[in-house]
């Protein structure tokens, strides 16, 4: 296959990349970074700056997954909306370079978050069809969502991730880590809102499956079946780096450090991977502590 990734130089980018070279994939990467690219993965991987003329590069498959980070920074103007351009603006371009090649790929694998579904307090799992709250993670998927799908109508076949938190060896796991590991670890606010998360390797292959099979289109919640509450989780964490867990992070802390984007660490949602489970995706780590003990050991 021979596959172009947007965002190859991320957390999840570079897992997939990795998996789809051993597999014999040939991998064109664009990157507002192409040194970057090279520094990971040596020239093994063309990069790319800028979107070639038209058929220029004959390409099977699409995996787009840019993106700024969404929890790393207060959410100002500003940072609202760089959040939005480097999701849609960026997919609303790659999609109209698709829609000019005469030769289009067969599927395109694009990003999106569990911040689709908004945030919600109650106990309910969310599977792909629940209702949805209002508010910006929710317009920010929705529109980055909707530019994906545009290209349906060109007949290319279209999934889109609703991905969890994503535990592994980096990413927002190694944020956490060193409070725990320093024994500083503990719930955040309240510690009762849900925490849907899946492991690296579980999202990778789900990735690969979308890609390899046909029949597979829409939306799929990338998380683990167990969702847990924030209490639960920093539990499992400490007991996984045999740690103490009992300093709670005050929700005004979090209030004071993110602003608006508070709301992705105090509040939460319970969702639920109801479309994987139905095709019968067999998860490798459908449990929290199993999975935690796997990365920190």
């Amino acid at each position: 296959m021979r596959l172009l990734v947007t965002g190859g130089t991320g957390f999840i980018g570079q897992h997939l990349i990795k998996k789809r070279l051993a597999a014999g994939d040939s991998i064109v990467c664009w990157s507002r970074d192409p040194a970057k690219v090279h520094d990971l993965f040596g020239q093994k991987v063309e990069a790319i700056r800028d979107l070639p003329e038209k058929d220029e590069l004959q390409i099977d498959a699409i995996v787009n997954l840019a993106g700024e980070p969404i929890a790393d920074k207060r959410w100002s103007f500003e940072r609202k909306q760089l959040l939005r351009a480097s999701r849609i603006d960026l997919t609303h371009q790659l999609v109209e370079w698709v829609k000019a090649q005469d030769q289009k790929p067969e599927v395109l694998v694009s990003g999106s978050a569990i911040g689709f579904y908004g945030c919600h307090s109650s106990d309910v799992q969310l599977g792909e069809n629940s209702a949805v709250s209002p508010g910006f993670t929710h317009d920010l998927c929705a529109d980055w969502e909707t530019e994906a799908i545009r290209l349906e109508e060109d007949g290319v076949r279209v999934c889109l991730l609703r991905t969890g938190v994503v535990l592994g060896h980096g990413g927002a796991l190694s944020k956490m880590l060193l409070p725990f590991k320093l024994g500083l670890g503990g719930p955040i606010a309240s510690g009762q809102q849900w925490m849907s998360w899946i492991h690296i390797e579980d999202e990778v292959e789900v990735i690969e499956m979308l890609l390899t099979h046909q029949h597979l289109q829409g939306a799929f919640n990338l998380t683990a079946p167990e969702a847990v509450p924030n209490r639960v989780f920093t539990g499992c964490l400490a007991k996984a780096l045999k740690r103490p867990a009992f300093l709670p992070m005050p929700a005004f802390v979090i209030d004071l450090m993110l602003g608006e984007g508070a709301e992705l660490l105090v509040q939460g949602q319970r969702v639920y991977p109801e479309k994987l489970l139905e095709i019968g995706y067999q998860f490798k780590y459908p449990e929290l502590q199993p999975a935690l003990n796997a990365i920190v050991r």
